[in-house]
């Protein structure tokens, strides 16, 4: 239901691969342009420092978790997903459903820590207002693929809730699934699967 190479590119473009990019992003004299080159730049230095200190302890895993997934606004996100679903919704549902789903999305972003070295080229910010696109080209495998991050600011910090990836978007590729089976089955039916995934993802594992 959470395809893996849809929340892979969380990690892939957001956090890699920054060699490169500052001669093409410094072109914009927009601040805030700026300021989302320098958060990025941030998350991947965060994470790099992470990804080379050695072996993954428990503690260091958290961290990582913590550092790829700061970026993502997971209540926008998850609320495009569910579309005219989510107005139905209790607060208590909603917060449930957030939960879960942010949970899912955190827990896959570390089953292959490979793809944080992947080659990655920044095309291009584009700032309007309290919106942005990041514009990118992952080189992952030999394989190029064309990356689009789309970011809102809220309460003063960028956050990225959609990412387009060879002109596919991943909040319409979960509102597809979502919707589908809110629509056949009803919203518990999603939360029950939703949940059956997040319990096998957090479950410890076996000694």
């Amino acid at each position: 239901m959470l395809k893996r190479p849809i929340l892979l590119a969380i990690g892939i473009s957001l956090l890699s691969g920054m060699l490169g990019a500052r001669s093409l992003w410094a072109q914009s004299n927009n601040p805030e342009a700026q300021r989302l080159q320098q958060l990025l730049e941030n998350r991947d230095r965060q994470v790099k420092a992470l990804l080379n200190a050695g072996p993954l302890t428990p503690e260091r895993r958290a961290r990582l978790k913590d550092q790829i997934n700061s970026v993502v606004d997971f209540e926008t996100m998850g609320r495009l997903a569910l579309g005219p679903f989510w107005n139905n919704l209790t607060p208590a549902q909603r917060q449930e459903f957030i939960q879960v789903f942010s949970d899912i999305v955190r827990e896959q972003s570390l089953a292959d820590l490979d793809i944080y070295r992947a080659q990655v080229r920044y095309e291009r910010i584009e700032v309007q207002g309290d919106s942005a696109r990041v514009l990118t080209t992952v080189t992952y495998k030999e394989t190029p693929t064309k990356v689009v991050y789309l970011f809102n600011r809220r309460s003063g910090q960028w956050k990225a809730y959609d990412i387009i990836i060879d002109e596919v978007s991943t909040v319409d590729g979960y509102a597809r699934s979502f919707q589908s089976v809110i629509r056949k089955r009803g919203f518990e039916a999603l939360m029950n699967s939703l949940r059956k995934k997040q319990a096998q993802l957090t479950r410890p594992a076996s000694s």
